[in-house]
């Protein structure tokens, strides 16, 4: 599943848009947010099915496209391209609003979808979730920025727990409808079937958006340029992650050429990207950056093998195995709610902190299951809990980093928590797929169809889980950093 969330203090004045809607106090809706936010929601709904059904038919197209030995690049692929939307998103919003990098997105989302489902080798199934990540990074930054214009400071958290609410019925249907699709008409389907839902949210929140956030952000104040140096930054961080993922996955001597030079690329690219001090957790807007790709960085990578654990060391279907996450849609949202309660604002650190110890605990325990006696109903169990701690962890990353970001840097700051987040996920997934390949994971597609425990790598499973629980305790202590911010917050 993929990570959504955002928010900020009062709206932005719009000179483009003509008669201003008023927005004052209420509800997220009530008669001046209704529509935005019924919009927005939807557009959430729609990438919160498509990452529940997607994740249930991919061990399924792996295996069929003779691809489960690169079984990790298809989800790191996503966050690759995202990355570079992520930037580009940012500074087309700030530049002119969120309209057009949201209609853009979605439309290339779409398009990433069509191309996979019909792809005929894994490398071209690899391409489109490429185009799809490219329209999800251009699709979740100005969906923060709509937040950080549209909704005032106390209705950001409400917010958040309506995204997070919006994943409940897709965790629930996604994966029982997708493998049901997967298994009667073949997996292809679920992914050309998605791009149908796109029409309805995109003309539900387009107008409201052009109505609430359109525009330039600052009254009056001359259209800034493109950063091109930015630019640059994104396109390195985004081929550097694509090179490291690359070598991971050869496991060659050769293979260290593109490692490194995916470092060399990647390092300049986070320094100039992120938060002065991310790196090293400095208090306030940096730890908060860097505990967002702390958090969905190692439970992504360990969520993205939990179907193909299921199914091929305990031989349940695609559709079992898909609705063993099931119950952390709701456990996600409830997560969400608790944090935005007006009571819990005092103990937000404490909040994420036990977040994150939940995140842990669940990763941890998730491939005791490799073990023949323990049930299988763990993981859903474990994982409920984990989407818990998820929810509580990723809604007050948000709401934080627009409590910090000045109306005219909301979309450069939250591209930032983006690429964090994107850049988590592809180098952890780069690391665990790693692992599991040269553990023998690679192999454990091929006797799926008979017996799954003849081609059972326990190991491999284990060398993903368990580095992921200690990367997510490091967590909890960065949890501890993100009161007291200092003064310097601007981007290198």
């Amino acid at each position: 599943m993929s990570a959504l969330d955002p928010r900020d203090t009062d709206v932005a004045p719009n000179p483009a848009a003509a008669p201003p809607v008023p927005v004052g106090g209420g509800s997220v809706l009530d008669r001046a947010h209704r529509a935005l936010s019924i919009g927005i929601v939807s557009v959430v709904l729609v990438v919160a099915f498509e990452a529940t059904a997607v994740g249930t038919a991919m061990p399924v197209a792996a295996r069929e496209l003779d691809g489960v030995s690169v079984y990790a690049f298809a989800f790191s692929a996503y966050f690759t391209t995202s990355l570079f939307g992520m930037v580009l998103s940012g500074q087309w919003s700030d530049r002119s609003g969120p309209l057009g990098p949201l209609a853009g997105g979605m439309s290339c989302f779409a398009a990433g979808l069509v191309l996979s489902g019909t792809a005929a080798d894994m490398w071209l199934f690899i391409l489109g979730r490429a185009v799809q990540g490219l329209g999800g990074g251009l699709v979740i930054v100005s969906l923060y920025v709509v937040i950080s214009r549209a909704y005032e400071e106390h209705l950001r958290p409400a917010m958040m727990a309506a995204f997070a609410a919006g994943w409940v019925v897709p965790s629930v249907v996604g994966p029982l409808a997708s493998g049901t699709i997967t298994e009667h008409l073949g997996w292809r389907w679920v992914f050309l079937s998605i791009p149908v839902l796109v029409v309805f949210p995109l003309a539900l929140a387009l107008p409201a958006i052009r109505r609430t956030a359109s525009g330039p952000a600052g009254a009056g104040a001359p259209v800034a340029p493109w950063d091109r140096r930015r630019i640059r930054l994104a396109l390195g961080i985004s081929l550097g992650a694509g090179l490291l993922q690359y070598a991971g996955q050869e496991l060659r001597w050769l293979s260290v050429l593109p490692a490194l030079a995916g470092v060399a690329l990647l390092v300049p690219a986070v320094r100039g990207l992120l938060p002065r001090g991310t790196y090293r957790a400095a208090r306030g807007l940096p730890s908060v950056v860097l505990l967002r790709g702390i958090a969905a960085g190692s439970f992504i990578a360990a969520e993205s093998f939990v179907p193909l654990m299921l199914v091929t060391q305990r031989g349940l279907s695609p559709t079992l195995a898909g609705l063993s996450l099931a119950v952390g849609g709701a456990t996600w949202a409830l997560g969400s709610w608790v944090q935005s309660r007006p009571r819990t604002e005092p103990y937000r650190e404490r909040l994420v902190v036990g977040g994150m110890v939940l995140v842990a605990a669940a990763i941890a325990t998730a491939p005791s299951v490799l073990i023949t006696a323990v049930p299988v109903w763990i993981v859903a169990v474990a994982w409920g809990f984990g989407c818990f701690g998820m929810g509580m962890v990723i809604a007050s990353t948000s709401v934080l980093l627009l409590k910090l970001s000045p109306p005219e840097e909301a979309g450069a700051n939250s591209a930032a928590l983006q690429i964090s987040d994107g850049l988590s996920n592809v180098l952890l997934l780069a690391a665990g797929g790693a692992a599991f390949a040269a553990l023998g994971g690679g192999a454990v597609g091929h006797a799926v169809s008979a017996d799954p425990t003849t081609g059972s790598h326990p190991a491999a499973f284990a060398a993903v889980f368990l580095p992921m629980a200690a990367v997510a305790v490091v967590g909890a202590w960065v949890a501890t950093r993100l009161g007291a911010p200092g003064q310097g917050q601007r981007q290198d």
